[in-house]
């Protein structure tokens, strides 16, 4: 809910829904019954214990696998049995929980390719990246919002982890997404990287909402304003921070009793 000048509560605006999302492996239910609501500019975090299903979920609302029931709305618009590429074209954008890269590639030409192939022009693999001058503008800019701007003309293979975890937001952001899911953005990352990386995602525009997977639970609570927990595929409940921290059922199943929010 949001507050409007006189002081009502309104509605705010639903950028991504589930009903009833369910899906199975066989006789497996990964995902069961899942019903969540993202809106605008939201800051959402999705916890769990292994084997909850959180990538499965992220999967689903992507596009990369078909729910088995249950229905997703994007924009009001049903998704459900629509391709990841419709789904970019319609405002949603994710990165992986490992790096999917071009490796001799750098940042200003993976990025560049990105931004002209969400303005449709093709071919740009064969063509000097430099006839894209305001493609390769607008690419430099994105470099410059998630701090990659000094080695954009650097190989890929040659970023540090951390660096290449960013490089992927930078071309999710590309696509110009309204919505932003994220898959464990800092997995794998040294400490010192994962606080900037979690930074650059609190900083990124406040109109696009982001749904993202962490583990660790400190960065959970300083970036989300809400977060979901996800137990054995369905939704245990969902809150604010100091709400997950406090509730009981979250301690016993996932937190443990050291847990506090920021």
């Amino acid at each position: 809910m949001a507050q409007a000048p006189n002081g009502q509560l309104v509605s705010a605006e639903i950028v991504l829904a589930t009903t009833g999302l369910c899906k199975d492996f066989g006789a497996l239910r990964v995902t069961d019954g899942v019903s969540l609501e993202l809106a605008k500019g939201a800051r959402r975090a999705l916890i769990g214990p292994n084997g909850s299903g959180k990538t499965t979920l992220i999967n689903l609302l992507a596009g990369t696998l078909a729910p088995t029931s249950g229905r997703i709305l994007l924009h009001g618009r049903d998704v459900t049995r629509s391709s990841a590429q419709r789904r970019v074209r319609h405002g949603l954008a994710r990165t992986f929980q490992i790096t999917t890269l071009f490796p001799d590639l750098t940042p200003i030409e993976a990025v560049t390719m990105a931004v002209c192939q969400r303005r449709g022009v093709g071919g740009v693999l064969f063509r000097p990246l430099r006839a894209q001058s305001d493609a390769i503008d607008e690419a430099y800019a994105l470099l410059q919002e998630v701090r990659l701007a000094e080695c954009c003309t650097q190989r890929t293979a040659e970023l540090a982890y951390g660096r290449q975890r960013l490089l992927e937001i930078a071309l999710a952001l590309a696509a110009k997404p309204s919505v932003l899911l994220l898959d464990e953005p800092a997995a794998g990352v040294p400490q010192s990287e994962s606080v900037e990386i979690l930074d650059v995602i609190a900083r990124l525009p406040s109109e696009t909402a982001v749904l993202f997977i962490e583990h660790d639970i400190d960065l959970v609570f300083r970036f989300a304003e809400r977060i979901t927990v996800l137990v054995a595929g369905r939704v245990l409940c969902e809150g604010t921070p100091g709400e997950i921290a406090r509730d009981p059922e979250v301690r016993r199943v996932y937190l443990g009793d050291d847990v506090h929010a920021a």
